[in-house]
C-alpha cells in the first residue's frame, strides 16, 4: 500500500461510500451489527466493498465507525474493540486497494468543553480507538461524523496521543434547508458566517483541525452544490493542508426529477458536476455518504480520474 502522504495536494482520490444502506438491504442490523458484521460474514461485507471498487473508489473506508468502547458497550462488545478493527482491516485488505482508511466515529459520550474530566475521558475513547488499530494495514485514520468542533478536538487529541499515523478530520457542517438566513448568509457573508453551538465558528473549527494535527481536513454536508463550493474555497484560503469533501445523499425518490434544497444529489449524475466545480475549489478527497450507493461513487471517480487538485505551478508555489 502505497503512503497516502506522497499523494497528497496531488491526484485527486474518491472513498467508499458508506455500507449501511447495502448491508441492511441484506437483512444486516445496522445498529447492532455494523461492526460485529467483518467477523461473522466477512464475504458480505467484502462483495459490498468490490462494488465501490469496480466504481472506481481509490480509498476503501473500514466498516468501523462505532469503534469507540462506548459504542461498542451498547451491545456489550466494549472489550472486542481489537478484534473487531483487526477483522475489519482484513476485510478491506483482502480486496488489495490502494488506499484503506480506518474510521472512527464519535463516541457519543456526553461532553462538557469547560470540565477537564470531561474532556479526558472523551480523548481516552478516541486514544483506545486508535490503538485498536494498530499502525499496520491502512494509511490513514479517518475521524468522521463528528458534529461539533469541541468532540472534534478530543478525537484529534487522543488519537494523535498514541499514534504518529496521517488522520483525515471530517466536521458535520450545520445545515437547515428552510433557513433562509442560513443559505444566504453563510460563510458567503460575514468573517465567520456559520456556527455551532457554543459559539465555534467556521474558521476557528477548521483552524483547530490543522493545529491539531490533521493531515487533511473537511466537511460532510447535506448543502446545495453552490453553498457546499463556497465552503470548500472558504476553507481552501484558510487551511494548508488537502481537503475533503462529503456530499450527504438523501432518501432515493423515483418521483423527484431535479435538484431541491431538501435533496440536492437527488441522482448520480448530479456528482458528476458536483466534481467538477469541487475540483474548481482545489478540493482532492470526495465521498458519497449518507444514502449513497456504488453509482455515486462511480459518478465522482469518473469527474475525477485522471485530474490533479494542484497545477504543477500551484504546486510548485506552495511547496510540494
Amino acid at each position: 500500500m502505497p503512503d497516502i502522504s506522497l499523494r497528497f495536494h496531488k491526484d485527486m482520490l474518491v472513498l467508499s461510500a458508506p455500507l449501511d444502506g447495502v448491508l441492511a438491504q441484506q437483512g444486516v442490523a445496522m445498529s447492532h451489527d455494523r461492526e460485529f458484521i467483518n467477523l461473522i460474514e466477512p464475504e458480505v461485507v467484502r462483495d459490498a466493498y468490490r462494488l465501490e471498487l469496480a466504481a472506481g473508489a481509490q480509498c476503501l473506508v473500514t466498516q468501523t465507525a462505532g469503534i469507540t468502547r462506548a459504542r461498542l458497550a451498547h451491545t456489550n462488545r466494549e472489550d472486542q474493540a481489537a478484534e473487531l478493527a483487526q477483522a475489519a482491516l482484513c476485510v478491506v485488505n483482502s480486496l488489495r486497494p490502494q488506499h484503506v482508511f480506518a474510521e472512527i466515529g464519535p463516541c457519543g459520550l456526553p461532553l462538557d468543553s469547560s470540565n477537564e474530566a470531561s474532556l479526558e475521558q472523551s480523548r481516552a475513547q478516541y486514544a483506545q480507538a486508535a490503538e485498536a488499530f494498530g499502525e499496520g494495514g491502512f494509511d490513514a485514520f479517518f475521524l468522521n461524523g463528528m458534529t461539533h468542533p469541541a468532540d472534534m478536538r478530543c478525537a484529534l487529541e487522543g488519537v494523535r496521543a498514541v499514534t504518529q499515523m496521517p488522520i483525515i478530520a471530517s466536521l458535520d457542517l450545520p445545515f437547515q434547508a428552510d433557513a433562509v438566513e442560513v443559505r444566504d448568509q453563510s460563510i458567503l457573508g460575514e468573517e465567520e458566517g456559520l456556527f455551532w453551538p457554543g459559539g465555534s465558528g467556521f474558521r476557528d473549527a477548521f483552524m483547530m483541525m490543522e493545529a491539531c494535527g490533521a493531515a487533511v481536513v473537511g466537511f460532510a454536508s447535506t448543502a446545495p452544490l453552490e453553498l457546499v463550493c463556497a465552503y470548500a474555497k472558504r476553507l481552501r484560503a484558510m487551511v494548508s493542508v488537502p481537503l475533503l469533501v462529503q456530499l450527504s445523499i438523501g432518501p432515493a425518490n423515483p418521483k423527484q426529477m431535479a435538484a431541491t434544497a431538501e435533496n440536492p444529489y437527488f441522482c448520480p449524475d448530479v456528482l458528476i458536476e458536483a466534481a467538477t466545480e469541487l475540483r474548481g475549489a482545489k478540493v482532492q478527497f470526495l465521498r458519497a455518504c449518507g444514502n449513497a450507493r456504488p453509482a455515486y461513487t462511480g459518478a465522482l471517480a469518473i469527474a475525477s480520474s485522471g485530474f490533479d487538485v494542484l497545477t504543477r505551478k500551484e504546486a510548485g508555489a506552495d511547496g510540494h
